[in-house]
């Protein structure tokens, strides 16, 4: 247990020392998209699916949203930069928020 304790310290402080501020508030999105992923998945097991259009619409529109944090994420990264030379982060973020305007026009005609 203790092992388990001082890798997540040394994470967390190689974390804090080399991730961008950026990056970190990609990953806070990241973070509060999965669980509201998962605060309505325990909802559904919890309460029942009676409106299953919108469980499935909400669901599908926090993973999808997981998906386009986390390709953003890789795109803006300082260490991909060789790999997405040619796309701007400004480029890449206009990219992220025209594909959730897409994804929740699609989401609230799902819902009806």
């Amino acid at each position: 247990m203790a092992t388990f304790v001082e890798v997540s310290r040394k994470f967390f402080e190689e974390y804090g020392k080399n991730t961008s501020k950026r990056l970190k508030a990609i990953d806070a999105y990241l973070a509060y998209i999965f669980f509201t992923g998962v605060f309505q998945f325990a909802y559904c097991l919890l309460v029942g699916t009676f409106p299953f259009n919108s469980f499935l619409s909400g669901f599908i529109s926090t993973i999808a949203s997981f998906v386009l944090g986390v390709c953003l994420r890789v795109q803006v990264n300082e260490q991909n930069k060789s790999d997405f030379y040619h796309l701007k982060d400004e480029r890449a973020f206009a990219d992220f928020i025209f594909a959730h305007v897409i994804l929740h026009l699609v989401v609230v005609n799902f819902i009806g």
